[in-house]
């Protein structure tokens, strides 16, 4: 799965669902509601859960180590920010994340290549929705955006696709402007970002593989949003939130990694 560089929101004069929903903050349009391009089966959604939770998960890997599942709000609209290292991390996030823990479904954005067929139609009965990466659509936006509003968990991969080296890579800026975006949308909202380090003992994990995930505490992104609310000044506040996640995120990872160095045999005297 993977996050992709999203085109400016649209903004619309009026909204009832936002009008129902909360304050507007001053000067900012409301957002158009986008229609639905996902949502959480009922049955479904508890069955892939309890199959990850109870089958999948523990049978395939070795040793879990998770941390910092104190930081995760289980109300409230949160965006997970995780390091994409597998296509096993979108089964992980919900084992350390999800239902099981919080309560919440977790809302996936994943390519529109991954949404095809058979499999598309479990994403998105399963809370998966859609991006083009070569072209994506300010509707595709519009809906990550409702879903914050509406308070749920959503799950976006700031660097985009797969890497497997043990390093962060550059930041795609959709996460950051849909971020601020929302919070700017609505005074109060209370949006939070929790930057989460995926790391795996192998590149390409294999049978009975450890796994490490290390959630880490959150960004507010109130504390982006003061005074002007201009699109230039909101994008360059999108910047600055986009830094400070990549800081977040490599701090984890130099954190996790002077910790193996120093337990490894090799640093014994």
């Amino acid at each position: 799965m993977k996050s992709s560089e999203f085109p400016e929101p649209s903004f619309s004069e009026s909204s009832a669902a936002e009008s129902k929903a909360g304050a507007i903050a001053p000067g900012v349009r409301p957002l158009t509601i986008a229609p639905a391009l996902s949502h959480c089966s009922p049955v479904l959604t508890p069955l892939a859960y309890f199959l990850g939770q109870r089958l999948v998960v523990p049978a395939y890997f070795g040793n879990i180590t998770i941390t910092g599942q104190q930081h995760l709000p289980t109300a409230g609209p949160v965006i997970l920010a995780p390091t994409h290292r597998a296509r096993w991390d979108s089964i992980l996030l919900p084992f350390a994340t999800g239902r099981p823990v919080t309560g919440r479904d977790l809302r996936f954005m994943v390519t529109a290549d991954e949404v095809k067929g058979l499999q598309g139609w479990f994403i998105r009965r399963l809370g998966g929705f859609a991006v083009n990466v070569r072209r994506p659509t300010v509707a595709s936006l519009r809906h990550g955006i409702d879903l914050l509003l509406g308070g749920e968990m959503l799950v976006i991969y700031p660097e985009g696709g797969i890497y497997r080296e043990d390093r962060i890579h550059n930041l795609k800026p959709g996460l950051a402007r849909m971020a601020v975006q929302a919070e700017a949308a609505r005074s109060g909202l209370g949006l939070q970002i929790l930057p989460v380090d995926i790391f795996y003992g192998e590149a390409y994990p294999g049978w009975r593989c450890p796994v490490q995930i290390h959630i880490g505490a959150p960004l507010g992104v109130q504390g982006y949003i003061h005074g002007e609310d201009s699109p230039e000044v909101l994008k360059t506040r999108a910047q600055q939130l986009s830094k400070d996640l990549r800081s977040r995120l490599e701090a984890m990872v130099a954190s996790r990694q002077a910790i193996a160095a120093a337990s490894s045999p090799s640093s014994s005297p």
